[in-house]
């Protein structure tokens, strides 16, 4: 038997109330990925992959045709049902009401767009462009703000872990009435995010910290989502219920006059 908010198309998500849970993990997510950073191992992991002449696998089809593009455009396509959806769910989107369906399209396109943002602005270039690997770049923290590698940068946090990752706002949109769901979406897009940035760690087109952080961006832009989703929820039944009151409020009057 499925949760009322799953049974109706135009129900609204239940406001769950935030657990401390998930500021820890956060916090703790946060912590792990600073003293990643500061262990400046970003560098000798990619030495696993690179050469002198480059990475034997930047090119292969596999990571390139199947791994690379093809998860870029199943995200792609995943997002234009959902975004159709919206309005004319079809699937398992009749399972979520509507406010479930407008809160894990916002987590999606701005983890997208936020990421592709940050990378696109960025000056640290990516791993196939460092000197040690056949390119011209030195290696530089993308820390270093305005500091330029000789590269042609824009290359932190990781863009395509980002088609995985952005889709981690959904754990959000079931926690509060499918937990079990929940945790199972949780594991699969970070199963995902991970084979999709561990591809792009092959090839060279990325360090790992920079597909870490592009999951603790998404995560985070998921989590906000949902806190303004309830937010909006809230103040909602807050109007609702005042609404009601002044009605009887009115009602009690015509019946004492």
């Amino acid at each position: 038997m499925l949760p009322s908010a799953f049974r109706s198309p135009g129900a609204a998500a239940p406001a769950a109330a935030p657990t401390p849970h998930t500021f820890r993990w956060t916090l703790l997510a946060l912590a792990l990925l600073l003293a990643w950073d500061a262990s400046g191992l970003d560098l000798p992991l990619a030495y696993w992959f690179g050469t002198p002449a480059g990475f034997p696998l930047r090119d292969n089809w596999f990571l390139v045709k199947v791994v690379h593009a093809g998860g870029r455009d199943l995200s792609w396509l995943a997002l234009a049902l959902l975004l159709v959806g919206i309005r004319w769910p079809l699937g398992p989107l009749r399972r979520l009401g509507l406010v479930q369906r407008v809160q894990l399209a916002a987590s999606v396109v701005l983890g997208v767009g936020v990421v592709s943002i940050l990378k696109n602005t960025s000056h640290s270039s990516c791993p196939w462009d460092l000197a040690a690997f056949g390119g011209v770049a030195h290696h530089v923290s993308h820390w270093a703000w305005g500091v330029y590698d000789g590269g042609p940068g824009r290359c932190f946090p990781g863009g395509h872990a980002s088609a995985a990752f952005a889709w981690l706002g959904g754990y959000f949109v079931l926690r509060p009435t499918a937990p079990r769901a929940a945790r199972g979406w949780l594991a699969a897009v970070l199963a995902l995010g991970l084979v999709f940035g561990w591809g792009q760690q092959m090839r060279g087109a990325h360090y790992l910290s920079h597909n870490l952080w592009t999951a603790w961006i998404c995560w985070s832009i998921g989590w906000a989502v949902d806190a303004l989703t309830r937010r909006v929820l809230a103040r909602r039944a807050a109007h609702a219920q005042g609404a009601v009151g002044t009605v009887g409020g009115v009602g009690a009057n015509l019946n004492e006059g």
